[in-house]
């Protein structure tokens, strides 16, 4: 599935030093279509519920640091870079038990397939999870490129759908699913 022009990337799981990495993609650029920055009482409640589900051993889901690894012959070498962050969550969806995912990528980052591979990759975090057979995406309908995420990253697009999001904006979405194929629990 990866092509050329998809980076590699590694995820790593959010930690308490990752509150800064939230700071950075909490900026007003980046959250036109999530209903704008958060405050800082609302980034740190993110925070804390980022490394609670990354801590927690029931499996309900991840968060990730999306990390580029250094590049290139030791003169022109790049460094590691953090990139975004990205990760999957329990949510019940239409009467089914399902994964959702979200991503946001600094914008120095954007542009160059970093979205897509790391959507493939935390794809893959989910299905190894085994505990639910779909994994969703819900992008703004105007959101071009979130949208073309999905697309790349091989999600079926299911149509636009209503939500409230932050809770008392109403947005529209479109509900992109993947099929992370059977689960260990049956379902379907």
């Amino acid at each position: 599935m990866d092509d050329d022009r998809t980076p590699a990337v590694r995820l790593e799981p959010w930690s308490e030093g990752d509150a800064e990495l939230l700071r950075a993609l909490n900026a007003p650029e980046l959250m036109t279509h999530l209903g704008g920055p958060e405050s800082e009482e609302a980034l740190a409640r993110r925070h804390r519920r980022y490394v609670d589900l990354t801590a927690d051993s029931t499996r309900a889901g991840r968060m990730f640091r999306i990390v580029l690894p250094p590049t290139g012959a030791a003169a022109e070498a790049t460094a590691e870079a953090t990139a975004g962050a990205i990760g999957f969550w329990e949510r019940e969806w239409a009467g089914e038990q399902v994964y959702e995912t979200g991503w946001a990528v600094l914008t120095a980052f954007q542009g160059r397939g970093v979205a897509t591979a790391a959507a493939r990759a935390v794809a893959e975090r989910a299905r190894a999870e085994g505990l639910h057979r779909h994994l969703h995406a819900f992008p703004k309908v105007d959101h071009p490129a979130s949208n073309a995420v999905c697309r790349a990253a091989g999600f079926e697009l299911l149509g636009p759908q209503d939500f409230e999001y932050p809770a008392g904006h109403p947005i529209r979405c479109n509900d992109w699913r993947l099929d992370l194929g059977p689960s260990d629990r049956g379902e379907r």
